[in-house]
């Protein structure tokens, strides 16, 4: 967990000590419950999983499915509102705003979440739906609504978002 807090020191110019980020910010706290209930979730004690995750919601304002996989150092910018699904995966060095979805357009028990390349930004209220795929080193603009794949390197913005 060393590594998230420099990452969020680095990144964040307001950050006073890795103690202030490891204890205030709420990002860090509701990765570290994700961690716990993804530990569960993964020996199959499910209800367990779910209710740290609850938990870690109600703790932070930030949903994060104990089944979803996530990376190393993401950088939950603010993160009241933020959604993650069960199925979604996301790479390391991410940064996520507030009020972003990573969500499902399905009901089937498949692979119904997006998937998050390396170094991915998503911006403030932006929705990433369905089994979608965001390049490495992407972003999505804020408030877009993303149903297609984002090439590597690619901005997506809109409402339905367009790839520039």
């Amino acid at each position: 967990m060393i590594d998230l807090l420099r990452a969020y020191k680095n990144y964040d110019p307001a950050a006073k000590s890795y103690l202030e980020i490891a204890l205030l910010y709420p990002g860090v706290r509701a990765l570290y419950f994700h961690r716990l209930a993804h530990i569960l979730y993964k020996g199959r004690f499910y209800l367990l999983a779910r209710f740290v995750s609850e938990l870690g919601r109600w703790m932070n304002l930030i949903e994060i499915h104990p089944g979803a996989k996530i990376g190393k150092r993401l950088i939950i910018d603010h993160g009241c509102g933020l959604v993650i699904g069960e199925t979604t995966e996301i790479g390391d060095d991410c940064i996520l705003f507030h009020g972003v979805t990573l969500g499902g357009v399905q009901h089937q028990p498949v692979k119904r979440h997006p998937t998050l390349g390396n170094k991915v930004l998503i911006g403030t209220g932006a929705k990433i739906l369905g089994p979608v795929h965001v390049g490495d080193g992407a972003m999505v603009g804020a408030n877009s609504v993303v149903t297609k794949d984002v090439p590597a390197g690619k901005v997506a913005k809109g409402i339905p978002a367009q790839i520039s």
